[in-house]
């Protein structure tokens, strides 16, 4: 297992000192990739590389990104953090269950935080595939920025660590069903994991979304919340390239077919 294919993506982040610390404790826990998501401050302010102190090189590396879909463009798996319980059925785990998920070779992984005034909102939560909160004090559960990505980070490193890994057996741990049932994820013959890439993903439920509406079986003040469950649904199918490009041949052929249909049938069908 190894830390070099996972990104921190931090969205939104308003404080430079919170953004220096994290590249501090990244470089810390042996983790490199920093990704910044419109940020509201300047992250290479005196503020932010006095904190690095000694990770500045994560700092100065840092890809800055105007929207999180390009943050998670080539990524495979993505995890949240959140510390909101949400109106869907989905399950918030700890970190030391979750995140060994992000670990596995051969795929590039992202762990989002949220901006510090106001966490992930429901949209940004949309773009995960699992979510993650940090057990603490019920009476002061908010954690700072900083803070949380250390935790996330530690966990990631002991992980990853060799020596964890020889005494402990260390397993990677795939996402389970409202059940209680296993989800793995797909194999090539040669047994590593071969997933769809999450813009991949993201673009066939941009057109999904776009040909529902159009054959009336998403209405526009509804669709938000059943695209929602659609990327729940599928999500837990752990769909790969060539599931991508069916589904999406599926679309295209919708679409020609709804070009041809009589008038009347295309009413009735959006009605």
């Amino acid at each position: 297992m190894t830390l070099a294919n996972i990104r921190i993506i931090l969205v939104e982040p308003a404080g430079a000192l919170n953004v220096g610390s994290v590249a501090r404790v990244m470089k810390n826990m042996g983790l490199h990739q920093l990704w910044l998501v419109n940020p509201h401050c300047n992250p290479r302010a005196s503020e932010a590389r006095q904190m690095a102190v000694h990770g500045i090189d994560v700092l100065e590396s840092a890809q800055q990104v105007a929207t999180l879909p390009e943050a998670l463009q080539g990524c495979q798996r993505a995890i949240a953090t959140t510390a909101r319980t949400r109106h869907l059925p989905t399950t918030l785990e700890p970190p030391r269950l979750a995140l060994p998920w992000l670990l596995e070779e051969n795929i590039t992984s992202a762990l989002i935080f949220g901006p510090e005034d106001r966490g992930l909102s429901n949209d940004e939560l949309n773009y995960a595939q699992r979510f993650v909160c940090i057990p603490a004090n019920p009476e002061y559960p908010s954690l700072n920025l900083a803070q949380a990505v250390a935790v996330c980070c530690y966990e990631l490193s002991q992980l990853a660590s060799p020596s964890s890994q020889t005494h402990h057996g260390t397993s990677l741990q795939a996402p389970q069903t409202h059940h209680g049932t296993s989800l793995q994820a797909p194999q090539t013959h040669h047994g590593t994991s071969l997933q769809a890439s999450l813009d991949a993903i993201e673009a066939y439920f941009q057109h999904l979304e776009a040909v529902l509406l159009k054959i009336g079986y998403l209405h526009p003040h509804t669709a938000t919340s059943r695209m929602e469950k659609f990327r729940r649904l599928y999500y837990r199918a752990m769909l790969t390239p060539e599931d991508v490009a069916m589904l999406r041949g599926i679309l295209r052929q919708t679409e020609w077919a709804v070009q041809f249909m009589p008038r009347s049938e295309q009413e009735e069908s959006e009605s």
